[in-house]
């Protein structure tokens, strides 16, 4: 997966990749190259007590080095804007393949994996992309030239190269198989980390309602430690890593210089190849712990690559339609036929044959307890998840034939949790219509009982919104996302709950101010309050995913004991208060 993920997202960068080979390339060969004259200078000038011959060389040396030094900070320049590159690519891929998931991949993934997925995860396969083209590209270059340029200086001290080598690759590799469990392990304990906090923040004001905060910071506590547990392990193994490798390089040095010694003591060899040859040696060791360090990172960005390959491999059980349906006859109508709606691997549907039809100036009611399908049932219409059996039509039209975009065009939702998001009042009402002018938000507003409260605050549309909504009441964010919904003056209004958190003299305003807009629309609505839907054209009542109930307010208290029973609990609940 990780070579795959690399493939795919690099391959817009050829030009540069190809830039930072050659670059690395010639930097590589010009580093290899000053130990030999360096010997030349110690062999041909110092031991002749030649000053013109070391100035010269060393000229040569300050070239070569310069060179290297503009090679090296050119490769790095395009090595890091491509590795930047490739991670903007990554995230955006990762965001547009999240955006086109269903309630039901949401569900199976969940918000705070895929928040790690689109950061941390994708940091590490970044991360290894930046150390490829700075280091590891030039490690190997570094290693097979450094090996030739040692067997020229002298060959009888090569079998140390043949010892050192093989010796530290052994001991590096039993390391890092013991580091590869610990990085997947790592990766699924910060989903944990981040799913308790993301949980503690949302629903910082339950906890202190019900003063919660010692269980959850010991809560947190786990999850942390559980991560810092396996963290440390990974550490100390990495720990190891680095004292080996040097131990390695030392005593390599030390017998480069006792089994040197003795070849120059027998004249066999040079000081200054003694001195070339050790540079030599040093640095095939240094390409071979620059690689250690590569094969440090490529466990973690290994499982990070199949974590993120996880999502992009994900599809949609909600696929929109090659061809979908643009143009509409624009009658207002929905309508279920034999709709079932059932979860993967569930023992028992959540809906079962659901059939009714929704016209254009009529105002439908669903009502039943808690659990009997009834936001699942309005999910359907906007496709947030497909029904297993039947249809559901709009305007005679399969919705998994139209066109999304013209699908949403003609819908207004209003979600039972009012969710807004971080900005203005005026950019939460844009959401519903892009250009909407100041005249449109404040109608929009006033129908749906919010201008009064929007007026008073002191910047009016321009004040600030909290992430969620927070710094508003939950009737206020009820009242803004109703007012989202009216202000695109859509075909189809779909209303899960939205009238929960209001007053009832707010809601009958409320209900009031929408006969007139909603008069050529459809409109859905669920409720728990009867005085909410008593005045529906048709109210549906759900038990267990099927219609028990289908009628008027008053057809229902005659022929539905479930409706009756609703009824006569909420009239006990309104005299015993």
């Amino acid at each position: 997966m990780l070579l795959r993920t690399l493939r795919t997202f690099l391959r817009p960068y050829k030009r540069e990749m190809l830039i930072v080979v050659v670059l690395q390339l010639v930097g590589t060969i010009a580093s290899l190259y000053l130990p030999s004259l360096n010997a030349d200078i110690i062999d041909n000038g110092v031991v002749n007590g030649d000053t013109d011959y070391i100035i010269r060389v060393g000229a040569v040396m300050l070239g070569i080095s310069l060179l290297q030094v503009a090679c090296t900070i050119t490769a790095v320049y395009f090595g890091a804007r491509t590795a930047m590159a490739f991670g903007r690519d990554l995230r955006s891929a990762i965001f547009a393949r999240v955006g086109s998931f269903s309630a039901r991949e949401m569900g199976r993934f969940g918000a705070p994996s895929l928040i790690t997925r689109n950061t941390n995860d994708v940091q590490q396969i970044q991360m290894l992309v930046l150390m490829t083209f700075t280091m590891l590209i030039a490690a190997p270059i570094m290693m097979v030239g450094g090996i030739f340029m040692a067997i020229r200086e002298d060959v009888g001290l090569s079998w140390l190269v043949a010892v050192a080598v093989p010796v530290l690759g052994v001991v590096v590799g039993l390391i890092i198989s013991r580091m590869i469990p610990g990085y997947r392990v790592m990766q699924t304990r910060i989903d944990d980390v981040n799913r308790v906090l993301r949980e503690q923040t949302t629903g910082i004001r339950v906890l202190r309602a019900f003063v919660r905060e010692p269980f959850e910071t010991e809560r947190f506590a786990r999850a942390n430690a559980d991560l810092t547990d396996v963290a440390i392990t990974v550490g100390r193994w990495m720990a190891a890593m680095f004292p080996v490798v040097m131990l390695v390089l030392n005593v390599s040095s030390v017998a480069v210089l006792w089994f040197g010694a003795q070849r120059v003591d027998a004249g066999a060899m040079e000081i200054g190849a003694l001195t070339a040859f050790l540079s030599y040696l040093i640095q095939i060791l240094m390409a071979v712990m620059m690689s250690t360090f590569m094969l440090i990172l490529v466990p973690r960005a290994s499982v990070s690559a199949d974590r993120v390959g996880e999502v992009l491999d994900t599809d949609s059980t909600v696929v929109p339609p090659q061809r979908g349906v643009t143009d509409l006859p624009g009658r207002s109508e929905l309508a279920f036929e034999g709709v079932g709606f059932s979860y993967p691997g569930a023992t028992h549907p959540v809906l079962s044959d659901i059939s009714f039809t929704a016209g254009a100036g009529q105002t439908t009611a669903i009502i039943g307890s808690t659990g009997a399908g009834k936001t699942t049932l309005l999910s359907l219409i906007p496709r947030l998840f497909d029904p297993t059996t039947g249809a559901v039509l709009v305007d005679g039209v399969d919705v998994r034939e139209i066109d999304p975009d013209t699908l949403w065009a003609k819908i207004g939702l209003v979600p039972q949790q009012a969710y807004l998001f971080s900005g203005t009042v005026a950019s939460n009402l844009r959401f519903g219509k892009p250009d909407a002018t100041d005249e449109e938000m404040w109608a929009a507003l006033e129908i749906a009982q919010a201008r009064d409260f929007v007026a008073a605050l002191p910047e009016g549309l321009e004040t600030e919104v909290a992430q969620g909504g927070t710094n508003f009441s939950g009737g206020q964010r009820q009242r803004l996302a109703i007012a989202r919904a009216v202000i695109r003056r859509p075909e189809i209004y779909v209303f899960d709950d939205s009238f929960s958190a209001l007053d009832l003299a707010t809601d009958a305003r409320l209900r009031r101010a929408l006969k007139p807009l909603t008069a050529q629309a459809a409109v859905i609505i669920v409720a728990q309050r009867v005085s909410t839907i008593a005045d529906a054209d048709q109210i549906i009542v759900l038990e267990d995913g099927e219609i028990v109930g289908l009628g008027t307010h008053e057809a229902l208290l005659a022929t539905s004991p479930t409706y009756v029973e609703i009824v006569e609990s909420q009239l006990r609940a309104e005299v015993a208060s």
